[in-house]
This record gives C-alpha cells, sequence and structure tokens, in this order.
C-alpha cells in the first residue's frame, strides 16, 4: 500500500497536467505532515487498548487516501489525502512494531525484527514492479486503485492474529514493578540513550537520504540510454541486500549485542561516499549501492530492536518510536537540501565526499556515545547511565 505513494504520485499529478510547483507543494505539506505526527502517532499507539484496532484503522485512512487521489486529482482534494496518509503511516508502522513486540517479547524480537524488514523489502519491491505494470499496461490512476485495493488483503492479514496471541503490557514496552504510566513517561523523557540514539540516526540519515538521488542524477548525467534502468537497479540491489540479510541481522544483534551491529551499519555509509566519489563506471555504481542494502538491512533492524531494549519497563515503547521517528525525518528532510547546494556548487564528486564525511561523524558519536543496550550484557549500567 506505501509503495503507491512513492514517485508513482509525481507521474500521475503530472498527467493531469500539475506544476512541478505544485507537486513540490504537496510533497512538502506531506513530508511536514508526516514529520509532525511521529510522536502523536506513536502517543496513539501507547494509548491504544487494541492494537490490531489501530492498525486496521490507519491501514484503513492510507487506503482511502490512494482512493481519493485517484477519483479527485484537484489540489484540496490531493492536500487533504496526502495529510491522511501521513496520519495514518504515522500510527501503521509503530503499531507493526509493538504487535511484533507483544506477539514474541525480547528475547527473540530481534530475529522478529528481521523477518519484519525481509517482509516489507519483499512487498516494495513486488509492489513497484506490479505498479509499474499497472501505470503501463492500464493508466496512472489504476495504481492509486490498486494502492487502495490493498487494504482488503492487508486486513485479512491482520485479522489472521489473534488478541490473545498479543501481550498488551509488553507491546507496549512493559511496566516495570510499582510504576504508573506517568512515571513511565517521566523515564522516557529523561532517557539519555534514547535521545543519544535519535541524534545519531537523525545524523545518519543526514548522510544518507541524499545518496540515491544524488546516483540517480550522476547516472542519468554518464549514461542518459541506461538511465532508468540503472536507478531502478540501484533501487532494487539494496532491496534484495535487504530481504536476504534481515533476519541474520537481528540473529546477530542478539547473539553479540546491538552496539558492534549498529557500528557496522554506520561503517558502510562513509565508506560507500567514498567510492561513489571515485567511481566513474555507472554500472559499478549499482555494485556500490550493496553498501546501502547493508545500512537499510541494519537499521531496518536496529532501530525498533534499540528502541525496545531502551524503553523496556516504561510502557511508552511507541512514543518512544515516534522521537527516534522525529529525528530520522528531521534528517532525511535536510540531506536532500544540503547535497543538492554541495553538488550544485561543488560538484557531485565533493558531494559525496561531505556526505560520506557526515557518515563518518555519525559513527564517531555513535562510537562514542551510544552504550550497549542488551539488558543480559549491559542492563544495570544502562539504567544507570539513562538516569545521569
Amino acid at each position: 500500500m506505501q509503495t503507491g505513494f512513492g514517485p508513482f504520485i509525481s507521474v500521475y499529478l503530472t498527467v493531469h497536467g500539475w506544476t512541478q510547483v505544485d507537486i513540490g507543494l504537496i510533497l512538502t505539506a506531506r513530508s511536514l505532515a508526516g514529520l509532525a505526527l511521529q510522536m502523536p502517532g506513536g502517543a496513539t499507539v501507547d494509548a491504544a487498548r487494541s492494537l490490531r484496532g489501530v492498525a486496521a484503522l490507519a491501514m484503513i485512512a492510507v487506503s482511502a487516501s490512494a482512493l481519493v487521489i485517484a477519483l479527485w486529482p484537484i489540489f484540496p482534494s490531493v492536500l487533504a489525502a496526502q495529510i491522511l496518509q501521513a496520519a495514518g503511516s504515522s500510527v501503521v508502522s509503530p503499531a507493526i512494531a509493538a504487535i511484533s513486540l507483544g506477539l514474541v517479547g525480547y528475547a527473540t524480537s530481534g530475529e522478529r525484527f528481521g523477518r519484519n524488514a525481509r517482509f516489507a523489502s519483499v512487498g516494495n519491491a513486488l509492489a513497484a514492479a506490479g505498479m509499474g505494470a499497472v501505470g503501463y499496461f492500464w493508466s496512472t490512476q489504476a495504481v492509486f486503485l490498486v494502492t487502495a485495493a490493498l487494504i482488503v488483503p492487508t486486513l485479512i492479514a491482520l485479522a489472521q492474529i489473534r488478541p490473545d496471541e498479543i501481550d498488551p503490557v509488553r507491546a507496549h514496552g512493559g511496566l516495570a514493578q510499582g510504576r504508573n504510566k506517568t512515571a513511565g513517561l517521566v523515564t522516557l523523557l529523561t532517557n539519555r540513550p534514547l535521545f543519544t540514539f535519535a541524534a545519531c540516526v537523525a545524523v545518519f540519515q543526514l548522510a544518507n537520504a541524499a545518496m540515491l538521488p544524488l546516483v540517480a542524477s550522476v547516472v542519468t548525467m554518464r549514461s542518459s540510454t541506461w538511465a532508468t534502468t540503472l536507478v531502478a537497479a540501484c533501487i532494487v540491489v539494496p532491496q534484495l541486500v535487504v530481504a536476504t540479510f534481515s533476519p541474520s541481522v537481528g540473529r546477530w544483534a542478539q547473539r553479540w549485542g546491538r552496539r558492534p551491529i549498529l557500528l557496522a551499519g554506520f561503517a558502510a555509509l562513509p565508506i560507500r561516499g567514498l567510492l561513489l566519489m571515485v567511481v566513474v563506471d555507472p554500472r559499478l555504481l549499482v555494485a556500490v549501492q550493496l553498501l546501502d542494502g547493508i545500512s537499510a538491512a541494519v537499521f531496518g533492524v536496529l532501530v525498533p530492536l534499540t528502541i525496545a531494549d531502551i524503553t523496556r519497563g516504561t510502557g511508552r515503547f511507541n512514543l518512544a518510536q515516534g522521537i527516534v521517528g522525529s529525528g530520522i525525518g528531521i534528517g532525511a528532510s535536510m540531506s536532500t537540501t544540503l547535497a543538492g547546494w554541495m553538488s550544485d556548487r561543488l560538484g557531485s564528486s565533493v558531494a559525496f565526499l561531505g556526505l560520506g564525511c557526515i557518515g563518518a561523524a555519525g559513527l564517531v558519536l555513535t562510537f562514542l556515545l551510544m552504550p550497549e543496550t542488551t539488558e543480559r550484557k549491559n542492563g544495570p549500567r544502562l539504567l544507570a547511565w539513562s538516569r545521569n
């Protein structure tokens, strides 16, 4: 469902005669709404009595927004639909993570989050291919009708999870003995590891988010004939890496701890930036994107897993996801502007170098400030550190 709101919306609105300014305004409004709703979305999941119910309502909102875009492609309707989609998305992601934690618990959450990342990657790839075919053989409007129709298999899948299979306390991050929700909130808002982690992933996204668009521009300039195929390969190759290795990442994080795996994901980013700076052959750029898949696999698993560690005993797992999600959104929104400025003024090679240096700074920040969060290895020290 979410794949339909990617590049397809720009194509669809362009076909209907929208100017690039209006399309940019719509996309910016959606980004700002998504950023603003991250924490309210997480808090909504924490307050929900039925995780399946709130997830279903959020998914219906996403489906409805696609239907509105398909049927009424005018500025007020599309603007409202984009905000509705942002609201639904801000609830869906933490709800899925909460359901996963409630189903399997902390001991096997690493592998479960890894499997989630695998299925998300496969879903993105299949949906992109399927919707591309629908747009080619039918119409761009049909893409959003298909997106809306995907609510049916989504709700069928959700209905297969029985309510009694989800531990509601565990799904919300648990409650330590003797604590109430207010105490859990205070503990969360004074939790240094949580905000350190949010800062680390914000720096990561500041370096990472603009790399693929910049690669697409470079490929187009160097090989216009094969540009579309090569850009598609740059998107698909990391997805294949994520689908292949995400469950293993979860198992490794359970076995060796979060910190070494997190550092490996960070380390791949500056290496990627340096290689993109020196590689000239467009086909080799696709090979470099393997490193993007490594980082994506690590962060797809480690973000919810680390948050689950940090918030254990607060009852605010999903609000914490919103806090970290806000950091990710801020970093990503600044990344494209910064990279565009560096590329225009200094050239694409310097832009890749600059993004790589930011990634290296994030690696150093994580190495110096981010503690191990696995409870069995370092729980008491983490708790004491978070209170200081």
